[in-house]
């Protein structure tokens, strides 16, 4: 569970800018929560800091009970690279890598055994559909099948934690819905917790809850349609 409890985080000026205050928010395992919200408003902020690439200027994070705020840096990138699992906007798949190396890639920082960590890619991209393709090249697949590696890459270490920062933004509708099933369903069958961050209606109407971020915290906001 990711629980956050009172969280500030005020931009330096001149003049300062409060960009949320009083925030505070419970997340359960196998939930995704969309946060939506004005440009500008620090969606992307509040996941930064959450990730613990940015510091809070008051209030707690705690994941798993576990306090993660207070963490130096080096405890924080260990709990990041075991704990958390990203998904950008940009795919981030490295081009001299083929898709299963991709996907092991969080399994070789964490030093788990090059045959385990090849075996565990290889079924996690079966799980997104892409199991045929290991050995492809990151330049062969379309933009929505390089957002399903990056969907594996997530989430093949088991992660406690999901992250998404606007996921199918650079996706087309359709394409998009796709997408978003399947991080949706592969983070509540894993049992992690899940934030996603979108300007997108058709993200958020797939979330378990809808929350808009603004200076006071979060509020929830009624069912959202799709646009």
């Amino acid at each position: 569970m990711l629980q956050l409890t009172e969280l500030a985080r005020t931009l330096p000026g001149p003049p300062p800018r409060v960009l949320f205050e009083h925030l505070s928010l419970a997340v359960a395992d196998g939930e995704c929560v969309a946060i939506v919200g004005e440009s500008g408003s620090g969606k992307s902020t509040l996941l930064n800091c959450i990730a613990g690439l940015e510091a809070v200027d008051g209030g707690e994070i705690r994941l798993d009970g576990q306090r993660i705020d207070r963490l130096d840096d080096d405890a924080m990138t260990r709990l990041r690279r075991s704990h958390y699992g990203f998904v950008f906007q940009a795919f981030h798949i490295l081009p001299h890598l083929n898709l299963m190396q991709n996907v092991a890639l969080p399994l070789w920082l964490l030093q788990v055994p090059e045959v385990q960590a090849e075996a565990q890619a290889c079924a996690m991209l079966a799980r997104v559909g892409l199991g045929a393709r290991a050995g492809d090249a990151p330049q062969q697949l379309s933009g929505g099948e390089l957002q399903r590696v990056a969907i594996a890459r997530a989430l093949v270490h088991r992660p406690k934690l999901v992250l998404a920062d606007e996921p199918t933004g650079n996706l087309d509708p359709g394409r998009a819905a796709d997408v978003l099933d399947l991080l949706l369903g592969q983070i509540r069958d894993s049992g992690a917790a899940g934030v996603l961050v979108t300007h997108s209606r058709l993200a958020a109407a797939r979330a378990d809850r809808v929350l808009e971020l603004g200076p006071n915290g979060l509020r929830a906001l009624d069912a959202v349609q799709p646009a």
